[in-house]
């Protein structure tokens, strides 16, 4: 296996299901502004909250990975968006002005 492989969250994906992990993809589908991912990056998580990846960083990774521990569980894919929210800015959000709309789903 080369460095590159042992990096891609979505080779990491398919040898945690391949292991019998319960396994969620958190993709980052849109961004307006300043945004610390682009489109496209991925962050995989596992049942027990194991991850590899990133879609944003800090705080707002925090929040997908416990929104895709509950998708894990449920089945049911989440579409969630993080941004500058006044008071909320520093709380999960973007204070680089940006957003980012962030698909999760479990993989089957």
């Amino acid at each position: 296996m080369t460095a590159s492989e042992i990096l891609d969250p979505l080779l990491t994906a398919q040898t945690w299901r391949e292991g019998g992990r319960e396994v969620a993809i958190a993709t980052v589908v849109e961004t307006w502004g300043s945004a610390p991912r682009p489109s496209g990056s991925h962050l995989v998580i596992d049942g027990d909250g194991n991850f590899e990846g990133s879609v944003s960083g800090g705080c707002v990774e925090g929040a997908v990975i416990t929104e895709a521990l509950d998708v894990i569980t449920s089945g049911v894919p989440k579409m969630l968006e993080f941004g500058v929210a006044d008071e909320a800015a520093w709380r999960v959000g973007l204070s680089c002005g940006g957003k980012i709309r962030v698909y999760v789903e479990r993989l089957a």
